[in-house]
């Protein structure tokens, strides 16, 4: 590409989002609030709820000397105006939701690139490309002859390495190399999860473009009313809908799912995937789910739009579209006309009456509370809340929960007694995961330990937050003759 149509590719992108938020005067700003909230745990929220968290921030960085002269709706507003949140208002919420752009999420995975920059030749990403070509090369090859030797060849290789394992030599992966391919595992998913914006922007449009060419086209019967008329969904027959399509079907395909899924808890328990921080483990864990969710939603978007634009030509609705249309063009042409017999100041005569409505976004009401008076009674204490044994089962489905450890205390401590309870394994080892650590003691012992007699035990931990906290919990034991199931 020559200089002059570089300069005017990077002219264009700097009118988008993407460029403009990292360009702004109050960009960490922006660019931190959005990403805590509208990316990293939650992708779409409530008006106000969004208004709510942006306030509470906003106060605690001018109490750090941050210089945020405007309201939270101030800047709610502007991000919307400037493409950077997209606003919805879905069926039967109560109130309007705000999610990121795909150009703002394309500014602030720049921004991550930048702060956890990976090795730019590592071994797992050469790799790839290399495997990668070669199953390319392999799949396009026409020649029989040529095709054969190739799979000759990989049975060669296939028979040398069975031979090898029955011979008791296996070859893995050294530890360094299987983080690497996880690293790039993971940022791939990532990269597919932003990509289901991009698609459901396209979508979006592919439809608008669609019912413009419908408006604007003055005929009886066009060539995109002729297709609808016929049958043809053509949102989803578009280019994009039809790849989207293949990748959906590939995504629910029951065997591939349970491959990805069986896959995905082996490598979890492997040896090296304990080096994996709790974030990563967290992602990898969630990576299913939130594939399908995302996809899932595109789906929908895709299938809505499709019947949107069915019920907006079988309705006749664009037949009143058309007339506004003509009425603007009309309106436009004789304005141009008007232009040079008539000055900017010069009176008219006429009088026009403007509407008394004034609309305003839903998200700057604000509802009475009936019951925002002050109570005439004090504020009781709350009575202690009762877990059942049965709802660890579900904390620790929840939880990410060191158990090797858990299981080293235990198995010290009944190596010096022949029992030991759950409150006196915490009292030796106070709970360096909270209520982690308590719910994990907790479904070892349900699992391997037996239930004492007497009513219960009192332990303690403490939290992130530093505060501590107290809760009883029935008396369960492990005893040494059980010790070997633990395992």
């Amino acid at each position: 590409m020559k200089a002059v149509s570089q300069v005017v590719v990077y002219q264009r992108l700097r009118a988008g989002a993407a460029w403009s938020l990292l360009t702004l005067d109050h960009a960490p700003v922006a660019l931190g609030l959005l990403r805590a909230h509208l990316l990293v745990k939650q992708r779409r929220l409530p008006s106000s709820v969004l208004l709510e968290r942006l306030k509470r921030d906003l106060e605690s960085l001018r109490a750090e000397g941050q210089e945020l002269p405007q309201p939270a709706e101030a800047y709610l507003a502007a991000w919307l105006r400037a493409g950077y949140l997209v606003r919805s208002f879905p069926p039967g919420a109560p109130e309007e939701e705000y999610e990121l752009s795909s150009n703002a999420v394309r500014g602030i995975q720049f921004l991550d690139g930048l702060v956890e920059q990976r090795s730019t030749a590592t071994e797992s990403r050469l790799s790839l490309v290399i495997d990668q070509l070669q199953r390319l090369a392999e799949q396009t090859e026409t020649d029989p002859r040529a095709r054969l030797e190739a799979l000759l060849r990989e049975l060669e290789r296939l028979d040398a390495e069975i031979e090898a394992v029955r011979g008791g030599h296996i070859e893995t992966l050294p530890e360094e190399r299987a983080l690497e391919r996880v690293q790039e595992v993971m940022a791939l998913a990532g990269e597919l999860l932003a990509d289901f914006r991009r698609v459901r922007d396209e979508f979006a449009q592919i439809n608008r473009k669609l019912r413009e060419q419908i408006v604007e086209n003055e005929g009886s019967r066009g060539e995109v009313l002729d297709q609808v008329f016929s049958g043809v969904d053509l949102v989803a027959e578009s280019e994009a809908g039809r790849t989207f399509r293949a990748f959906w079907r590939l995504l629910t395909d029951p065997e591939r799912s349970l491959a990805f899924e069986e896959a995905l808890d082996t490598v979890l328990g492997r040896e090296f995937a304990q080096q994996l921080e709790v974030r990563e483990r967290r992602f990898l864990l969630r990576l299913t789910r939130a594939l399908l969710d995302n996809g899932g939603e595109v789906h929908e978007v895709l299938q809505q739009f499709a019947r949107g634009l069915k019920q907006f030509v079988q309705s006749r609705a664009y037949r009143e579209q058309r007339r506004m249309h003509r009425l603007l063009r009309l309106a436009q042409r004789r304005a141009r006309e008007a232009k040079g017999q008539f000055r900017p100041n010069q009176e008219l005569g006429l009088s026009l009456y403007l509407t008394s409505a004034g609309l305003r976004s839903l998200a700057q009401w604000q509802l009475r509370d009936p019951g925002g008076g002050q109570a005439e009674t004090g504020m009781s204490e709350a009575e202690p809340m009762e877990i059942s044994v049965e709802a660890v089962g579900e904390l620790l489905a929840q939880s990410e929960i060191d158990f090797r450890r858990l299981r080293d205390q235990v198995e010290g401590l009944l190596a010096e007694r022949p029992q030991v309870s759950v409150a006196e394994v915490l009292e030796a080892y106070p709970a360096e995961q909270g209520l982690g650590s308590v719910v994990g003691l907790l479904a070892l012992a349900m699992r391997h330990g037996q239930r004492g007699k007497t009513q219960g035990d009192r332990v303690c931990w403490e939290g992130r937050d530093g505060v501590a906290r107290c809760a009883r919990i029935p008396r369960l034991y492990f005893v040494r003759e059980t010790d070997a199931t633990t395992h």
